[in-house]
């Protein structure tokens, strides 16, 4: 192990060379090490140490920092309860998120979450995400758990379902990490699936983003200025709006990689050729200050080849991404990361955890309800839905349902039957309105 550290430092500091002997480590001995301090670790980590489990997390970067996610949905806030960290993002005053509208060509389609389909939340939040992660980290050390910021994961061995974890602190010193337990939930960093080589094709296409938070100086007044918007550029571009209580807004754009590779220079040239193509928002924000530097990602969804193992399970964004367009992440992390941290007490308790089938059945069963709204999104019948002008209530109700994340109710037809209904209504949609025109 001592050669095998020696490599990887080598590897990262070709210019020198340095051994620390095991002996001289800091060596840290915890229940379950918790790799990513955001709303996936965050929750798993509070709900350990509530049920009495000595937990630590380590997170690479400094907080506060940027993350994108801003738009939440009502199921994470399920989770945050149950977690214990509900009471203090309630004292945050973000922007209440009642619902969702979405736009094109003078259509509106608006759904409002006190009327969807089923028992749950009517209503969540948009937040600055590094306001917000840093609230809730800022909670769980409240509680107790140990983090330590600025802290990389260098190399992580596995002994049965124990693991040795070794990482590099911001001072540069080395430490050693026994666990009885890793929970995953780095997100893009995706540490233990790149370590163990678990990345796989993503099931959504390839598709690409640019975006940036700005002052928004033409806000309108009331409810038209703090709704969060999607506008429909094409069947698939999309622009986002996204209020915050500050006064600040994220937009951005979302495309397939064929549209957005159109657009050439920095990503603040790019953002600024793209904004006229969003006739609904143009001027509002045409002359708006970016308070950074616009991003540009490349290839949005992500996935994995399995979600656990042997000492290990991936929660969140280190598992799979799908597509932001239903602002699914946080509440796919959250929701993973509080299962998680359920199985991993039973198991540490001594009771036999089917990991298969208590955790990955569970969490594809979600993802492949969003999985089917994001591509028929795409294709175009999802928007036919949203945007018709006469919609039948109880459907509207039902995908509403969909939209705010309660994706394991299967009493809601549009949750089981996800495969093949929201094409079939599309159709009927289609003739209906073929047979008004002919009239």
């Amino acid at each position: 192990m001592n050669h095998f550290i020696e490599y990887l430092l080598f590897c990262r500091n070709k210019c020198s060379v340095f051994t620390l002997s095991l002996e001289i480590m800091k060596k840290e001995n915890i229940d379950v090490l918790v790799i990513g301090a955001g709303p996936a670790g965050s929750v798993s980590a509070s709900y350990l140490q509530l049920h009495g489990l000595n937990v630590m997390v380590v997170e690479k970067t400094c907080f506060p920092r940027f993350q994108i996610g801003e738009s939440l949905i009502p199921r994470c806030m399920d989770n945050f309860e149950e977690a214990g960290l509900l009471e203090c993002l309630l004292k945050q005053g973000y922007e209440k998120k009642y619902g969702a509208r979405f736009l094109q060509d003078g259509k509106s389609g608006h759904f409002d979450f006190s009327k969807k389909y089923g028992e749950g939340w009517d209503w969540t939040w948009q937040v600055p995400r590094d306001h917000f992660d840093q609230t809730l980290i800022d909670e769980v050390m409240r509680k107790g758990v140990t983090v330590r910021f600025e802290t990389e994961v260098i190399a992580t061995e596995f002994i049965g379902t124990d693991s040795m974890t070794t990482v590099r602190y911001a001072d540069g010193s080395l430490g050693e990490i026994h666990a009885k337990f890793i929970i995953d939930a780095s997100g893009f960093g995706r540490v233990i699936a790149k370590q163990l080589g678990l990345e796989a094709p993503p099931q959504i296409a390839a598709h690409g983003s640019v975006f940036t938070q700005v002052t928004d100086l033409k806000r309108p007044k009331g409810v038209e200025g703090t709704t969060i918007t999607f506008e429909i550029i094409e069947k698939d571009v999309w622009f986002w709006y996204i209020p915050f209580a500050n006064g600040n807004t994220s937009i951005g754009f979302v495309g397939a990689m064929d549209w957005i590779s159109k657009f050439k220079g920095t990503p603040a040239e790019i953002l600024q050729q793209m904004l006229p193509s969003s006739t609904y928002y143009y001027e509002q924000f045409k002359d708006a200050t970016y308070l950074f530097e616009p991003h540009k990602v490349e290839n949005i969804a992500k996935n994995v080849t399995r979600l656990h193992g042997d000492g290990f399970v991936l929660t969140g964004n280190s598992a799979e991404f799908l597509d932001p367009v239903f602002s699914s992440g946080v509440s796919f992390a959250t929701e993973s990361g509080l299962l998680a941290a359920k199985l991993v007490i039973q198991q540490l308790n001594g009771v036999a955890v089917d990991w298969e089938s208590d955790f990955v059945a569970y969490m594809k069963r979600g993802v492949a309800v969003f999985s089917s709204y994001v591509q028929e999104w795409y294709t175009g019948n999802l928007q036919k839905i949203i945007l018709h002008q006469h919609p039948n209530e109880t459907i509207k109700e039902q995908i509403c349902a969909v939209l705010a994340g309660y994706v394991w109710d299967e009493t809601n037809p549009f949750v089981k039957k996800h495969h093949r209904i929201i094409k079939n209504v599309a159709q009927l949609i289609a003739m209906e309105e073929g047979i008004s025109s002919s009239k």
